[in-house]
């Protein structure tokens, strides 16, 4: 969803990709300094709005596939009222927005944040927002965090590099780095970046560098858990949400990593035996379209394990955390019907038989299902449950179906929950199609994750939300009658916990 801003500044900012207006006439403006320069923003009613911050130095040229390096600073005032350019990815043709939400112009010079704050705020929670969108498409921008303002919270959104440019090994990078410099994870290195950023300089927004909530959903969901499982990353945060990110992960190395980059450059009528100076001289237009399944790399330096890994060996970084998925994440597979190998690949006859009530209706149910429970929901328990002997974890079931989707629609697709933690519906649904359901709906689930960004635990809604045990089995579901359940899914999970488990090296 891309946000317009409304307010005392109504139609200052035009949808990315169409222009947008430059002067600040007529603007409520505000000012603050962080260690950059001094930064104007723009005053709200709910709260104030600082966009277009750099974090880091384009990532450009030499520095194209390397960490991140600082910011430069500026003089004058920087205009930080109109959003930024988006990372290099994808685009749809009609500048509708892609997968990711994103639309409008790109840029490898694309790192920056951007700030939404309560009016007058001191030592506020922070919340720090990793988009999604498969590790190759999104941006920070798309979300406006103007309704945690409101509610006392200080939210950052971020960009990070996306694509071949952010999650990217090569024999010739990994050659052309300095000896100990992490390679491979440049999207990862990006958020650190940014949450070295938010620790330098959230106190002048008003915001507590002591109480910061990392979250994110989809690749940013499976971002956090990253960030759970890098020592580098400690103490950058203290509390952390992870929404539909999986958590189960197959091991690797940066060896394997190295040769699929290679063959992915080759496919896209790139020389294999390229130097590192030559592939940071390719044009941007060449890296953008190369196709592998991008994310987090255990590369030896930044990230010795996979999170699950860390998990079981106990080096996950004990904090509170909320974790949770939704009950129709098999949307990421596409419409119906699906193709038959699809549907013999996760509808085994095995599958069947924990599978009733699906397979009674066919096999492609079945295929969904499992899907949902083995990409989503088994992983999702399986942390509560590990992170569970630590600080406390909350698991969460989003099954809620909007009610202008009803009754064709049954089960809460893949990203579905985000309009309802962020209590705001986007330029793509009309409030006239918002119910007083669906914003009752919003506003607990909103208040949840507020209620944890200040406390460390989501007191919220009339019943209280237990923190997860093994032994006990409760999650809250936020659906047409939100409430605590107790062992939802119970043998289906089971089920993909034994078949999975036993592939992902753990205790090694």
């Amino acid at each position: 969803m891309r946000v317009i801003l409304i307010a005392t500044a109504a139609a200052v900012l035009l949808a990315a990709g169409a222009g947008r207006a430059q002067s600040l006439a007529g603007i409520d403006t505000v000012r603050t300094r962080v260690d950059g320069g001094v930064l104007l923003g723009i005053a709200h009613d709910t709260g104030n709005a600082f966009r277009n911050i750099p974090y880091a130095a384009p990532p450009v040229g030499p520095l194209r596939w390397r960490p991140p390096q600082p910011a430069r600073p500026w003089t004058g005032e920087r205009p930080a009222v109109f959003p930024g350019v988006s990372c290099p990815q994808p685009m749809n043709p009609d500048n509708s927005p892609n997968s990711g939400g994103a639309n409008g112009p790109t840029s490898e010079d694309c790192l920056q944040l951007n700030v939404f704050a309560p009016k007058k705020a001191k030592a506020a929670p922070v919340m720090v927002w990793i988009h999604g969108g498969g590790h190759r498409t999104g941006a920070g921008w798309v979300y406006d965090g103007l309704n945690f303002a409101r509610d006392g919270v200080v939210v950052v959104t971020i960009n990070y590099r996306l694509g071949a440019l952010g999650y990217f090994a090569h024999p010739a990078l990994t050659k052309a780095a300095p000896r100990g410099e992490p390679v491979a994870n440049y999207g990862l290195m990006d958020q650190i970046a940014a949450l070295k950023w938010v620790q330098r300089n959230i106190a002048t927004f008003g915001g507590d560098p002591k109480n910061v909530t990392v979250f994110g959903e989809s690749a940013g969901g499976m971002s956090t858990l990253a960030l759970l499982a890098t020592p580098s990353a400690r103490g950058l945060y203290q509390k952390a949400i992870v929404e539909s990110g999986a958590g189960w992960f197959e091991p690797t190395t940066l060896a394997a990593e190295e040769k699929k980059g290679a063959g992915a450059l080759a496919a896209a009528g790139i020389a294999p035996g390229s130097a590192a100076a030559e592939l940071r001289s390719l044009p941007v237009e060449k890296l953008v379209p190369v196709s592998m399944n991008y994310g987090p790399i255990t590369d030896g330096v930044l990230m010795k394990e996979t999170p699950s890994q860390a998990l079981a060996d106990g080096h996950f970084d004990d904090v509170p955390l909320i974790i949770g998925s939704n009950s129709g994440e098999d949307s990421l597979l596409g419409p119906s019907p699906m193709p038959a190998p699809r549907v013999a690949a996760f509808a085994p006859p095995a599958a069947k038989l924990v599978y009733r009530d699906e397979a009674a209706v066919s096999d492609e149910l079945v295929a969904r299902a499992v899907f949902t429970d083995r990409v989503m929901g088994g992983p999702a328990r399986w942390v509560a449950a590990r992170a569970s002997g630590g600080k406390p974890a909350w698991l969460y079931y989003f099954s809620y179906i909007g009610s202008r989707f009803r009754p064709a629609k049954t089960r809460a697709s893949h990203a579905d929950e985000i309009q309802y933690v962020w209590e705001y519906w986007g330029r793509r649904t009309p409030m006239s199609l918002v119910s007083d359901e669906d914003k009752r709906t919003a506003a607990l689930m909103h208040a949840c994750w507020v209620a944890f960004a200040k406390t460390g635990a989501p007191k919220c809604g009339a019943e209280p939300w237990p923190a997860y045990t093994p032994s006990g089995d409760q999650l809250m579901e936020f659906g047409a009658a939100s409430g605590v359940r107790t062992h939802l899914r119970k043998a289906q999970l089971d089920a993909q916990e034994g078949a999975v488990l036993p592939t992902l090296a753990l205790g090694k």
